[in-house]
Formats: structure tokens, sequence, C-alpha cells
């Protein structure tokens, strides 16, 4: 049995977060052999004016990235792409990529393949992220966690243009991984990446309020984003 005392501290300790002006609102939610024990929101959803609801929609932001990865788990149990498949396989973009070297290019010891992308050692930048020189060519590309190609075809394309940072297998490096792994769902599935999410995932889960875009009906639910700035929070999306 879930001691009730320990879950009950839960609270305060948010509120003590919130009340020092670390963040404008937590959510907490306790799960026990599939049973919620307990489930709170505290703060607010706009910062002094609407508090926090407990059915209110947060953005996932990097967490898009494990729903992608399902996404591609499920094209492997369907049959339809493998582990070792070559990403230049489904993207013939990719052909040809080279290897950043000392400044100098040259062909890849191996091929970027699937299983590579899904554990961030196919050797791709992050542009803001990154401190390589491959990563500073994102930037100017304008790849990276502040800056797109447009949309997620484009992004792709101009990800194959660029260099790896090293042979795909033999380090491990956060790059934009994820983002090529939503093209190669869109490619293999003939379905896009938003659809395959909403059909596949979503629907069949009950996630009725996850996706890309929050409907207009939505959005009195939707939390605003802060950050720290100067005197205290400050939002930095809304």
């Amino acid at each position: 049995m879930y001691k009730r005392q320990v879950l009950d501290r839960i609270g305060p300790a948010m509120q003590e977060l919130i009340d020092e002006g670390r963040t404008a609102g937590v959510m907490t939610l306790v799960a026990r052999r599939g049973t919620v024990v307990h489930w709170d929101a505290h703060g607010w959803r706009v910062l002094g004016e609407d508090p926090l609801e407990r059915d209110d929609i947060f953005r996932i932001y990097s967490m898009t990235k494990p729903v992608t990865s399902v996404a591609v788990m499920m094209l492997v149990e369907d049959g339809r792409l493998s582990l070792d498949t070559p990403l230049a396989d489904v993207i013939p973009a990719f052909r040809g990529q080279q290897v950043w070297n000392d400044g100098r290019l040259r062909p890849p010891a191996s091929p970027v393949l699937i299983r590579h992308l899904l554990s961030h050692t196919a050797g791709l930048g992050y542009g803001d992220i990154g401190r390589t020189p491959v990563d500073s060519l994102y930037r100017e590309a304008r790849l990276g966690v502040w800056g797109t190609a447009g949309n997620l075809e484009r992004t792709v394309d101009a990800i194959a243009r660029l260099p790896l940072i090293f042979d795909p297998g033999t380090r491990w490096s956060y790059g934009m991984s994820v983002d090529v792994l939503g093209r190669v769902v869109e490619v293999v599935s003939g379905q896009s990446l938003d659809d395959f999410f909403r059909t596949r995932i979503f629907q069949p889960l009950g996630m009725e309020d996850t996706g890309f875009h929050v409907p207009a009906g939505k959005l009195d639910r939707f939390a605003a984003a802060y950050g720290p700035g100067q005197g205290g929070l400050r939002m930095i999306e809304s």
C-alpha cells in the first residue's frame, strides 16, 4: 500500500518551487501497477492570471523523439524496414555523403544505418548545440534548435548535403538523427509524420490532446512556456 504521507509531500515541494520563482507551474502524477495514486496541478497556466488545471496541454519539445522512435520500430515490426537498412536506400539524397576529416572530405568507412540514427551514432550534427566544424555548417544552413530549412523533407535534404562528423557507428554525438527518422517514417509509410502519429499511435492509445498543433478549441488549455529572465520568470512562448 502506497504511504499517503509520502504522496502528501509532493504538493508542498512543488509549491515551494513556484513560490521561489523557479517555475510557473508543475503537473505531478504517480501511478503504481496501472493505478493513478497521485495527480495534481500547481501554479499557473499563464503566470499570475490562469491557474494550472489537470487537463491542460503542454509542449513536449524533444519528447517527440521517443514517439518518432516508436513509429520507426512499428515499421520494423511491420516488416517494412530493418534496423540495418542503409539510410540512402530510403532517402537517396544521402548517397555520396562524405565525412569531415580535418578540413577535407572523404567517403565514410560504412553507410549510415537506421540503427545509427536511433542511437545518435550516425555522425550528424545539431547546429546550435554542437561545437564541431560540421555544426558550423549546420548553423550556416539554418539547421538546429532555433533554425530550420523549411518543412521536414527540405530539412532532411539540407542535412544530406552536409558532411558527417565521423564514420557511422564509431562514436556517439547528439544530432538531428531523429529529424531524419521522421522523414524515414514518411517515406516508408507513405503518410505524413503527423498522420502516422495520429492514426497509428495517438488514436489507438486515446491520446486525444497530443499532436503537432493545438486546435483553436483547445487553446484555452494550452500552458505558456517560461524561462529565467531579469527579475524573475519571463514568457518565452505563449
